[in-house]
């Protein structure tokens, strides 16, 4: 396991993108990068996919997005810095930098999987093999109506956090109860949560500067700099295979899911019944055995399409 960070240039500024290693990227297998949700998490969630390095022997990559963990903090930044373009720019230059651009696969989960959707749809990167996005939805509109959704099915709860929401009084008791009621449910079902999405989730609360601009101060009611974001009408331009990942109970429902199965070629679509949005926490088990199967599959350019 190794650790380092990719220098990462911004107009005259010259930031740190953290990452490691686990596994060995000169050992001949083809390397998997895993970008994280949030926005404002960090990578310690993503941990549970060093499973990937214990059963097919390829090296996996997890790295902090810049703004969060152990990459470089910017909190004096303007809004309008923080967009979907940086992190795009970001994930390319890290996989330069890494020397794996020629060859790699990537996965990335809520926020990570839409930032690696537009990566994939807007930068066409010639090494990546294939592609797995994990309970993502193909555009922000669609995830607010996701929460929407969510909203209704609980309108006790969804009263206060209403009221909360006008009054912009995010810190009170009575807003956190609320939204704990639902991110139980639609989150993450396992209780107490699991110590590495714990971590992640705090560093929010830590620093708050990437999710503020980007989602607003509530992940109920989207108001940053992502509301407008759709990768819709770019889905044709991603021709490797993708694996979709997505479950019923998730806050992101399958109807924000859609877009992504109906407008990439090669495609497969898997649901996983007894998670919310941490899969690799609550059902660990079947997730990462359909991953497994994914990439190894006999046929790799085959179309993989069921529409």
């Amino acid at each position: 396991m190794t650790e380092g960070h990719a220098p990462f240039r911004v107009g005259t500024e010259t930031y740190q993108t953290w990452y490691k290693v686990v596994g060995d990227l000169g050992a001949g297998g083809r390397p998997m990068v895993c970008v994280h949700g949030g926005g404002g998490m960090t990578h310690h969630y993503m941990l549970p996919h060093k499973e990937l390095n214990s059963r097919l022997g390829v090296p996996v990559i997890f790295y902090d997005q810049l703004g969060n963990g152990e990459s470089t903090r910017i909190p004096d930044a303007p809004k309008e810095f923080w967009k979907a373009e940086l992190w795009v720019d970001e994930l390319e230059n890290l996989v330069k930098h890494l020397g794996i651009s020629d060859d790699f696969d990537l996965l990335g989960h809520s926020w990570g999987g839409m930032l690696s959707g537009q990566f994939t749809a807007t930068r066409a990167p010639a090494g990546l093999k294939n592609l797995i996005i994990a309970d993502s939805p193909a555009s922000v509109p669609l995830l607010q109506a996701s929460t929407d959704t969510i909203l209704k099915q609980n309108p006790e709860v969804a009263a206060i956090i209403q009221k909360h929401t006008e009054a912009g009084t995010f810190a009170d008791p009575g807003y956190l109860a609320a939204t704990q009621v639902l991110h139980k449910k639609h989150f993450c079902t396992i209780d107490p949560m699991p110590e590495d999405l714990m971590t992640s989730a705090l560093s929010i609360m830590k620093d708050p500067t990437v999710f503020s601009a980007m989602v607003g101060p509530s992940s109920y009611n989207l108001v940053g700099n992502l509301v407008g974001w759709s990768i819709i009408d770019k889905l044709h331009n991603i021709t490797c295979p993708v694996l979709l990942l997505s479950s019923p109970h998730d806050a992101v429902q399958p109807f924000a899911i859609i877009p992504w199965f109906q407008n990439i070629n090669k495609v497969k679509w898997v649901e996983l019944y007894n998670s919310s949005h941490m899969p690799m926490f609550e059902e660990p088990e079947r997730y990462f055995q359909v991953i497994v199967d994914f990439l190894t599959r006999e046929s790799p350019n085959a179309p993989l399409v069921t529409k």
